[in-house]
């Protein structure tokens, strides 16, 4: 299974010309079945795609059926243990808590594999790889 980080979400729905090619290959992506989310990640989209700052932002209806649809994937629940192992792993790793809630929500899922542009693909994370899907091959 592989997990899907906020940014592939936002790619997919972007209408930004200079981001035609990372929103086809979001949109790509999320054809594919071995994916999973988390609620975090849910959350990140809905604020972000409806934030007033964003030039093609989503109405709140827009985004509310986007995030619907996005729940036909298994999707990880934010709870004591998840949070908790984010905050080690936050300080192991030097990230960010929300960097590290993805990883222990992906971990809690059985993933192997984080697709995101925001964390370093050469850093093993305790038995967790990221790739960015967004990299020229």
């Amino acid at each position: 299974m592989r997990f899907v980080d906020t940014n592939v979400l936002l790619y997919a729905v972007s209408r930004d010309p200079q981001e035609r090619h990372k929103a086809e290959r979001a949109r790509g992506i999320l054809t594919e079945q071995d994916l999973v989310l988390s609620v975090q990640v849910l959350q990140e989209f809905y604020v972000q795609a409806t934030r007033q700052s964003r030039t093609d932002r989503l109405t709140d209806e827009q985004a509310k059926r986007l995030v619907e649809s996005f729940l036909r994937f298994p999707v990880a629940d934010i709870t004591p243990e998840v949070m908790l192992a984010a905050i080690a792993t936050g300080h192991r790793f030097q990230l960010s808590y929300w960097d590290a809630a993805i990883l222990e929500a992906a971990r809690s899922l059985g993933c192997d594999t984080v697709l995101s542009e925001d964390l370093s693909s050469t850093q093993d994370y305790g038995g967790l790889r990221v790739e960015n899907p967004f990299q020229p091959d």
